[in-house]
């Protein structure tokens, strides 16, 4: 931006110092040949001046021969005089004009310069605001780009808990479910040894056959429900630790009816 847009409020528009620069260079410029050319006509002056002296000279000596040239003679040198002194007139007219516009050059040039100089110290000053600013911003950036850090790797500590307290109550319910489960096993067992005891002698088989079918079927159902259960606990643990959500909920179970 500083160095493609206007530099308010010392441009109007890009590129106004740099214009005045070039204008500057082209007054400078016509100044150097207003000098040239008055040098020429002052060395054309000066040249014709010593014609005219020679011609004088060659007129006075003329003299001694004849008084009618001497009379030509005077009066080709009043016109010749007369000229040199209206172009001597033209040429210091036109020297004070020139001197007028190099003054005003001059003068212009001055005042560009204290233009350009007022506005140097002013972008100076500006500048070093911007650095000023600059510097504070950068500081107030690494500050919050340290708060940012420190709150990403707070977040992350903070998932990492969170995650870790789902896979502890769900790894609780599934060792408390699991716990039911086996426990209810156990007993049904017990009860199928106890039936199969008494059934061993031959009177009391066939009555108690339907009962010890009823507690195997028992059996098997809570077993199958006991691997269903830590099965889905097993998932829901892999979920979270995954970076899965709202897991957080117990596993359906079956209350079989015993026998």
């Amino acid at each position: 931006e500083t160095n493609t847009l206007p530099f308010h409020p010392f441009e109007n528009q890009q590129g106004d110092i740099h214009r005045m620069e070039k204008e500057h260079q082209v007054l400078q410029e016509q100044l150097r040949e207003a000098e040239e050319k008055f040098e020429q006509l002052q060395s054309r002056s000066l040249e014709e001046i010593g014609a005219l002296e020679e011609l004088l000279k060659k007129s006075i000596e003329e003299t001694k021969v004849s008084q009618n040239e001497l009379d030509w003679f005077h009066q080709d040198s009043e016109t010749q005089m007369k000229k040199w002194q209206q172009e001597k007139k033209e040429n210091r007219e036109n020297l004070k004009a020139l001197r007028g516009t190099a003054k005003k050059h001059t003068d212009t040039n001055e005042r560009y310069l204290k233009t350009i100089d007022d506005k140097e110290k002013q972008y100076n000053v500006c500048f070093d605001t911007f650095l000023e600013t600059s510097n504070k911003f950068a500081n107030e950036k690494g500050k919050l780009e340290e708060l940012i850090k420190k709150s990403q790797d707070d977040s992350q500590e903070c998932e990492k808990r969170a995650v870790k307290a789902e896979v502890s109550v769900l790894q609780t319910w599934k060792e408390t479910e699991i716990w039911k489960l086996q426990g209810t096993i156990a007993k049904a067992e017990g009860n199928l040894r106890m039936l199969k005891a008494l059934s061993s002698s031959a009177s009391a088989a066939p009555v108690l056959k339907s009962q010890l079918d009823s507690w195997e079927t028992f059996i098997s159902n809570v077993k199958k429900q006991l691997e269903k259960v830590e099965a889905e606990y097993e998932e829901k643990i892999e979920l979270v630790r995954n970076g899965a959500r709202n897991c957080l909920s117990k596993v359906e179970i079956v209350d079989f009816p015993c026998p």
